[in-house]
């Protein structure tokens, strides 16, 4: 009876797993939280910059490439777009970085060349950032978005979240969902 007793408790505390806290936080000696959220950060930057600097073999180095990535977002007029699978995520942002080039834009009574153009966005803003690790492997992040227009003047609120997996000793973008506010726009000053 005690060996099946032992057997049944070792077996109960097996399911458990005391390496990773409720809120996210891990007790592992070899696991640096702090790291690890800089690493996905520096990911999720670089991403973001990239695309916005259409960027395409910049972009791309970021995801993980697999039939199980996701992407999606709203449009301004009001429909969504969503992609499953690298294939079908890699052609479209291809097909939209290559046919949409930084461009002359006029805003606010300024002029802005495409010799000038360094990033559709040139500024962005995260707050309020989340983060929730399920595995030294699994992430997943949320956050308030600010993008600017090309003047850096005006900001559109986005909502987003992440899933992150490391791959091969490398954390890759497996989600991005981003939820944008397109009609209330953010002066500049009341971000800061």
């Amino acid at each position: 009876m005690n060996y099946a007793a032992l057997i049944t408790a070792i077996l109960i505390l097996s399911c458990n797993n005391p390496s990773v806290k409720e809120k996210g936080e891990r007790n592992d000696v070899d696991f640096d939280q702090q790291r690890e959220q800089a690493a996905i950060m520096k990911v999720i930057e670089k991403e973001t910059e990239c695309f916005f600097q259409r960027d395409y073999n910049c972009w791309q180095s970021c995801f993980a490439q697999t039939d199980y990535a996701f992407q999606a977002w709203n449009n301004e007029n009001g429909t969504f777009d969503a992609f499953t699978g690298w294939e079908a995520i890699n052609n479209h942002a291809k097909n939209y970085l290559t046919k949409n080039p930084l461009v002359e834009n006029k805003d606010m009574g300024q002029e802005y060349t495409a010799k000038e153009a360094k990033s559709s966005h040139p500024k962005v803003i995260r707050k309020n950032i989340k983060t929730k690790f399920f595995s030294d492997k699994l992430a997943y992040l949320v956050w308030d978005q600010y993008n600017s227009d090309t003047f850096s003047q005006r900001f559109t609120w986005s909502k987003d979240s992440r899933l992150m997996e490391k791959i091969t000793g490398e954390w890759k973008i497996v989600n991005v969902t981003s939820y944008w506010n397109f009609k209330n726009l953010i002066p500049a000053d009341s971000l800061e």
